[in-house]
């Protein structure tokens, strides 16, 4: 039983346990596509003699900036060369896994893909990726990161950009409430108790079933442990009890399990939410739209130790596709100055923790997640985990709305969850 636990530990700490779409990644507002974006994705048959080699990519990004940043890299790599068209498919996260599995049914897939990190596995075990060992040079990411493109030796895929979550708060109303930035789970209940008046609820995070609320609560999950592992039934209990507290004395809104992380952003900087739980990538967004918001981000708060989730997206070329035409659309992107823009735009590291340190050194608000960065772990990487992830949005989900009690729910979720890795050949 403990071999269980500890092998699915190793890959939910070390390699751990990175959800999005939602993180991460990622989860937004609702998509916008200008005309422009639109035209794009119909540019270029190649049908005829000489005519650019199609390259079709599908992406699940809902945020305005991070289309408007894609698409213009895209566009000027179509006006840098001849050869090859790149155009996009704008598909929600709610749709891609399933899009994806219909389509390789189907034989109706995209060139080029950017997945979620933690799906990465499941569909590199389908077949329907190209390997691109010996194709790209990987050899300077982070090898968690790295390890949710791999199976069994082969590399499967390229990481795009990393992110992960952090507090979120507003310096004013802490000011005003006489609070401190919270440091633990206990202070953050005080806190939140006290910011929580009228319309205005102390804290909030993303707790919608699926990956965007696993996501969410693998932090609590983590922090709760005493070990490495992070998978004792004290700690599920722990934290399931914790978000349980949080809802129950109203300093939580039951609402937040149908917000999405971009909904619970904008009730944060609409002054409606005095803390929460978020990524990096609405740092880009609160900038542009509440340039004058006073908040600030911190690591989350902490019981035993602290802990965040990266997120964040991998490149995956489609086998039997336009492979050399993707290949080379990806070294493009891959490389600067386009991919520093890009990450830059979408409030994302670089897979190089190296390049990481020194991209957002000097600058305050990312360096606060650059922090976070440091006990973030990935999700996974499992062939697996889709089905990992459902059991742990549901313990969680059955315990907000009073279905189940945290001690039930944590007993459910670990026997499932074993039992699912015992189907994928775990010992």
């Amino acid at each position: 039983m403990y071999g269980n636990w500890k092998r699915i530990a190793a890959c939910l700490l070390v390699s751990a346990f990175g959800l999005i779409l939602f993180a991460g990644c990622m989860w937004e507002t609702k998509s916008r596509l200008t005309d422009e974006a639109v035209e794009q994705e119909n540019i270029g048959s190649g049908v005829e003699d000489g005519s650019p080699k199609e390259v079709v990519l599908w992406y699940y990004w809902e945020t305005e900036s991070h289309q408007r940043a894609l698409e213009q890299v895209i566009k000027d790599y179509n006006n840098s060369q001849d050869g090859i068209r790149v155009s996009t498919k704008y598909v929600p996260f709610a749709d891609f896994k399933k899009q994806l599995s219909i389509g390789a049914s189907a034989d109706e897939l995209p060139d080029l893909a950017i997945i979620d990190s933690p799906d990465h596995l499941s569909y590199a075990a389908m077949g329907i990726f190209a390997e691109l060992t010996d194709k790209v040079d990987v050899s300077g990411y982070r090898e968690d990161v790295v390890g949710s493109c791999m199976l069994d030796g082969a590399l499967y895929g390229v990481p795009f950009g990393v992110n992960c979550l952090g507090l979120f708060y507003n310096r004013e109303m802490l000011e005003k409430a006489g609070c401190k930035a919270p440091a633990t789970w206990e202070e953050l209940k005080e806190t939140a108790s006290s910011l929580t008046k009228g319309n205005i609820t102390g804290f909030a995070f993303s707790a919608l079933q699926g990956e965007e609320g696993t996501f969410n609560f693998l932090p609590w999950l983590w922090s709760a442990s005493s070990g490495p592992e992070g998978m004792e039934l004290q700690a599920w209990e722990r934290a399931l009890s914790f978000v349980q507290e949080l809802v129950e004395s109203g300093v939580m809104s039951r609402e937040c399990m149908n917000w999405t992380q971009g909904d619970v952003m904008y009730q944060f900087i609409s002054g409606n939410v005095a803390m929460m739980v978020n990524g990096s990538w609405q740092i880009p967004t609160i900038e542009r739209e509440a340039p004058d918001f006073p908040w600030e981000a911190i690591l989350i708060p902490c019981d035993k130790q602290y802990a965040s989730v990266i997120g964040g997206e991998n490149f995956a070329i489609i086998r039997g596709g336009n492979e050399e035409g993707a290949l080379q659309f990806l070294e493009y992107v891959t490389a600067e100055p386009q991919l520093g823009r890009l990450l830059k735009a979408f409030g994302y590291f670089y897979p190089d923790q190296e390049k990481a340190s020194i991209q957002y050194a000097q600058q305050e608000a990312m360096g606060g997640f650059l922090e976070a960065l440091e006990y973030a772990k990935v999700r996974g990487p499992l062939v697996s985990w889709p089905d990992v992830s459902d059991e742990v949005s549901s313990a969680f989900n059955q315990v907000i709305t009073g279905e189940k009690e945290p001690k039930e729910a944590a007993k459910e979720a670990r026997q499932a969850i074993e039992g699912i890795l015992r189907g994928e050949g775990e010992p």
